[in-house]
């Protein structure tokens, strides 16, 4: 099968040893790390860290702090709330027999990316007023980041879950270490699948990587290292739309042509 088919096929219907689902995986992995690290440095929360959130938010609602509570709250839907828009973006697309919807949502999750550096620029005027908004936007952010990975591979990878990636990284390590000594004929030999390790092995190192390269972005230049990112995200976002668009047109040009002949 040809690339380009290939890339048709990925909305919710590409299998989970297609290549560019691997591509998108580890590079939106890289681009989440970043994300997650230079958010840090930022706004000094982990915002991809949905775990985190709940358990503080549990601990300051037994220790009274309601306020504190009440910020992990909103935190968390904010990111549920990334999540939910991601989905119906993707769904909108395949509903409309579009195969880019994962493509708008990159691309607007881009330009999301661009205001999150805007308003993170703002922070060393108005700390106490932007700050809020500032850390809401990035969890929905990073909601969005999470889905769109997680869609097309039918709920097997993840982007900025590393504990997931991490556990499945055990699981097949146990698989592929296992000593299976004959045993009945009925039953089934133990074997690692390869193709996922290195998989999840590759998105475990492109978060590690991402996040580094996050870091040493935010600290040196500030906000305006949002700029690259998003400009990353926006390209992998453009092929699949580019992709309709195409075709978008040549259905419209061969109706005009069929029109024409007809009359």
């Amino acid at each position: 099968m040809s690339r380009r088919v290939n890339i048709t096929r990925l909305l919710d219907r590409g299998p989970f040893n297609d290549r560019v689902i691997h591509q998108l995986g580890w590079s939106m992995a890289f681009s989440a790390g970043a994300l997650n690290a230079g958010g840090f440095l930022a706004v000094h929360r982990y915002t991809s860290h949905v775990s985190g959130v709940v358990s503080s938010m549990a601990d300051h609602f037994a220790l009274g702090e309601l306020r504190l509570a009440l910020s992990a709250l909103l935190m968390l839907v904010s990111f549920v709330a990334g999540a939910m828009h991601s989905t119906w973006l993707i769904i909108w697309a395949r509903r409309r027999r579009l195969r880019g919807g994962y493509g708008v949502s990159i691309m607007e999750e881009a330009l999301l990316l661009l205001l999150f550096g805007l308003l993170g620029a703002g922070l060393s005027t108005h700390k106490g007023l932007l700050t809020p908004p500032t850390v809401l936007l990035l969890c929905f952010i990073m909601g969005m980041h999470n889905t769109i990975v997680t869609k097309l591979s039918r709920g097997l990878l993840r982007t900025t879950h590393m504990t997931g990636i991490a556990t499945d990284i055990g699981i097949e390590l146990a698989k592929l270490f296992y000593l299976d000594r004959a045993g009945p004929t009925r039953v089934q030999r133990v074997q690692a699948n390869h193709a996922k390790l290195r998989l999840y092995l590759l998105i475990l190192v492109s978060f590690f990587v991402g996040g580094v390269v996050g870091a040493l972005g935010f600290k040196h230049l500030g906000f305006g290292f949002s700029l690259p990112l998003a400009g990353g995200l926006f390209l992998l976002g453009l092929r699949p739309v580019w992709y309709d668009v195409r075709l978008r047109l040549r259905l419209w040009q061969q109706q005009g042509w069929a029109a024409r002949n007809h009359s």
